[in-house]
């Protein structure tokens, strides 16, 4: 098996909440016959060792890496998350992040015994952040179909106002573009982001101090998964100016990205398929309309949101 790539020097994050086992009633356990034959007695025991390990506390910790070649499919996978039946060619844009390999990190589990029996490869990536400067690559075949995505959704859902602005934006060499992109599974705990994001952010300072590609963007580009109750009808101009409280995000680190976007609005991916990795999204039993929320963020306002990640995400 391969090495793994270099650590990146961030922190891991806080471990999973535990199990909690079920709880045997102890009437139940006075009532039981002492004569059970053997076999009943086998299967007693087999239940209570199975009760005892699900009662096990499964602490996992998370580490940043830098991006490499063995990352390819699970990077491909969350991007597929986030763009579902989306025409974007997923493969260039993963081949395009692993190139770079000087911005961005990878999240695996901590110290992975290759004799480990839980079925985790010690390769297996359970989330990663990037960024694409769009202004960079335009012409590559991913970069034209994301802002085509953009810009299609923009137009469906805002008035002609806002598609102008958008468009004038993502096709201004003076002033590049980067989509950026923060995607891991749905059971990683949020504190994973406030370092990752310092690190991605350290990494672009060095990357345009040294004329590096994806060097310092004048905005930023995110499509977060969001989530709205079911059943709600929206104008043009609601789904430009939907208040923040009105949305569950994903990523809910990604509200204070929100907070500071000078453009932003939603489109419904309900008619597409969700991945395994996507779940059944449901709060308080009331059911939830998927939706990917687009925000474009000035890049001088990502301190005061390195701030709030700080002041909400601190361990």
């Amino acid at each position: 098996m391969a090495s793994r790539p270099k650590r990146r020097a961030v922190g891991g994050g806080d471990p999973l909440p535990p199990v909690v086992p079920a709880q045997r009633d102890e009437e139940e356990e006075d009532d039981e016959v002492e004569d059970e034959d053997e076999d009943d007695e086998d299967s007693d025991e087999e239940e209570e060792e199975d009760a005892e390990i699900v009662g096990e506390e499964v602490n996992i910790e998370f580490e940043a890496y830098s991006i490499s070649d063995n990352d390819y499919d699970g990077i491909k996978k969350l991007l597929q998350q986030l763009f579902r039946k989306a025409p974007v060619n997923t493969a260039e844009l993963t081949d395009l992040l692993i190139q770079q390999n000087h911005i961005g990190s990878v999240i695996k589990q901590t110290d992975v015994s290759e004799d480990s029996d839980d079925g985790v490869d010690e390769d297996e990536i359970f989330g990663f952040i990037s960024l694409l400067n769009l202004t960079e690559r335009k012409g590559t075949q991913c970069t034209e179909q994301i802002k085509e995505l953009i810009l299609s959704f923009c137009e469906k859902n805002c008035e002609k106002s806002m598609v102008e602005q958008l468009d004038k934006l993502l096709n201004d060499p003076s002033k590049p573009v980067g989509l950026l992109l923060s995607e891991r599974f749905i059971n990683v705990p949020p504190q994973i982001a406030l370092p990752m994001h310092q690190q991605l952010q350290q990494e672009l300072v060095e990357a345009h101090r040294t004329n590096k590609p994806c060097g310092k963007c004048c905005f930023y580009l995110l499509i977060s998964k969001t989530f709205e109750e079911a059943g709600k009808n929206h104008s043009k101009k609601k789904w430009s100016n939907q208040k923040k409280d009105e949305l569950m995000f994903a990523n809910a680190e990604e509200e204070f990205f929100y907070e500071k976007a000078i453009l932003k609005f939603n489109y419904s991916v309900q008619e597409e398929s969700d991945t395994c990795l996507g779940g059944r999204w449901s709060f308080d039993d009331v059911p939830m309309k998927p939706l990917r929320t687009v925000m474009l963020i000035p890049g001088d306002k990502m301190n005061e949101i390195m701030d709030k990640l700080k002041e909400h995400l601190s361990i």
